[in-house]
């Protein structure tokens, strides 16, 4: 009998390597469309930021082409959409209009290098500390900034508008039942475009939104003098783009693994993010991080899961506004704002508002998703919500912790020693409570803190094991502590006796 040898052959190995998108032609449209549907939507929501950063349109749109077409490269999340985005124009805007341009483009360039070292310290791994009730809270909140960024494309407009963005979502809910072969949006869009063109209706359109470049962008340095005093002027606009890009990144990233049920590799996104936004800048934009509507667009509505999609959405976008410049100025507003309000309800966690599901939530669950949400929407900041939600979160948490330590004292029959029993995690919070717990008149003389079913956590724990130790001293009784596990025992070796007042 022959053998069978198990390993691979090389060509079974290189058909292994080959993306999706290369050896299934139904991955490969749904990469295409989505692409499309993406870059469509982009153009009026870069252009609206470019304005937001006081910048011209342009600048905008290089932004979305460069971080696009760069981190689907060098990301650690695939079908993720990055793109100039408004949190970073918010920041990044004061410094445009103090300073100019030319301090706009190397403040990016700065950011990115900036985000690459954070990415190399390994912040991403902060992400472990953000709860479920603060994600909840975040793409709540999103949702809710989607749909608020289309009031203004709603309000005093022309009547058509109105029906065109109800047949626009019509079109989008009904056709999907009918076949999924081509995306909802992108039908929507051309659909309305047609009618609009075809009837001549008078409605707003994405050319009044501002003009589209005419050519791609090239590569340079920012015109600033290379000083010292420049670094000390946009340095901590830089630092603080670079924190809200890596937070509103990481926190997206973690968004799509959820939708698609697979993992992505974090630090890579941050380096990603870093090395995109030092591209986008030496090619004169604005600079973006992770863009959550689009890429929920690209993932949720369109079915994207390869970095084919990302490419696609930046590439497209350059041809669209270069060859089929006019054209595109010609798709109405009502067309995109549609597809954006879809985004907005499906993106929106509505179990987690459910009466069923509010009555089971903890109330401190809910209190923390609340104040993530009202953060957002207040400040119209991701990153605000999510410290603001996170630090909440961790004050429930310990306040809930702080109340599991308990102290159960037992007297020995002959009263010549007093037991005490601690039991749960001791920490600043609930450690506090500690030293009120015992007798310190009323004991016997010897005295015994068994912590066999307790962990020492901190120097606040340590420190009130020795006031209580001190009472008792002031009392001429001794005090014994017993049951420690191995790391308290050596924090308290190494603590204990050094906390007071003096040294």
């Amino acid at each position: 009998m022959s053998s069978v040898n198990s390993a691979a052959s090389p060509a079974a190995r290189l058909r292994g390597l080959k993306p999706d998108w290369l050896s299934d032609p139904k991955v490969w449209r749904t990469e295409v469309l989505a692409g499309l549907v993406v870059a469509l939507a982009l153009i009026p929501e870069a252009i609206s930021f470019s304005i937001i950063a006081g910048v011209d349109p342009a600048i905008g749109l290089f932004a979305s082409f460069t971080m696009a077409v760069v981190i689907s490269v060098v990301g650690g999340r695939r079908a993720m959409i990055s793109a100039a985005t408004g949190a970073v124009a918010l920041v990044i805007a004061p410094l445009n209009r103090d300073h100019g341009l030319g301090h706009l483009i190397a403040a990016v360039i700065l950011a990115g290098v900036f985000q690459v070292v954070l990415g190399a310290l390994g912040v991403a791994k902060l992400m472990r500390f953000i709860p479920r009730s603060v994600m909840v809270g975040f793409v709540n909140s999103l949702a809710i900034l989607i749909f608020m960024a289309q009031i203004p494309e709603m309000t005093d407009v022309p009547w058509p508008v109105y029906p065109l963005i109800v047949g626009g979502l019509a079109l989008m809910v009904l056709l999907p039942r009918i076949t999924t072969v081509v995306p909802a949006p992108l039908v929507s869009i051309v659909v309305l475009t047609v009618i609009t063109v075809g009837a001549a209706i008078a409605v707003p359109t994405v050319g009044d939104q501002g003009a589209l470049p005419s050519s791609l962008p090239v590569p340079g340095l920012p015109d600033v003098p290379f000083t010292l005093g420049t670094l000390t002027t946009i340095a901590p606009y830089a630092f603080a783009m670079a924190l809200v890009g890596l937070m509103e990144s990481l926190m997206t990233a973690k968004l799509v693994d959820d939708i698609t049920d697979t993992q992505s590799n974090k630090t890579r996104e941050s380096l990603g993010q870093g090395i995109a936004n030092i591209v986008t800048g030496f090619f004169g934009g604005m600079g973006g991080c992770a863009m959550i509507g689009q890429t929920m667009i690209n993932v949720k509505v369109s079915g994207a899961r390869t970095r084919l999609s990302t490419f696609l959405a930046g590439a497209f976008l350059m041809v669209l506004c270069i060859v089929f410049g006019p054209i595109v100025s010609d798709i109405p507003m009502a067309a995109l704002v549609a597809v954006m309000v879809m985004v907005s309800f499906a993106t929106f966690d509505w179990h987690s508002i459910a009466p069923r599901t509010l009555r089971r939530m903890p109330v401190g669950e809910i209190a923390v998703m609340l104040i993530t949400v009202a953060c957002v929407v207040i400040t119209h900041n991701l990153a605000v919500g999510v410290v603001v939600g996170s630090v909440t979160a961790m004050a429930v948490f310990a306040r809930r912790v702080a109340h599991r330590a308990e102290v159960t004292a037992v007297i020995d029959p002959d009263r010549t020693t007093a037991v005490y029993r601690v039991t749960g995690e001791l920490f600043f919070a609930s450690s506090n409570d500690l030293v009120g717990r015992f007798d310190y008149a009323g004991d016997p003389d010897r005295v015994v803190v068994d912590l066999s079913s307790a962990h020492i956590w901190d120097a606040s724990s340590v420190a009130a094991l020795d006031a209580i130790g001190t009472k008792y001293a002031q009392r001429g009784k001794t005090v014994e502590i017993t049951g420690l596990d191995g790391p308290s025992a050596r924090l308290h070796d190494r603590l204990s006796g050094e906390l007071a007042a003096g040294h």
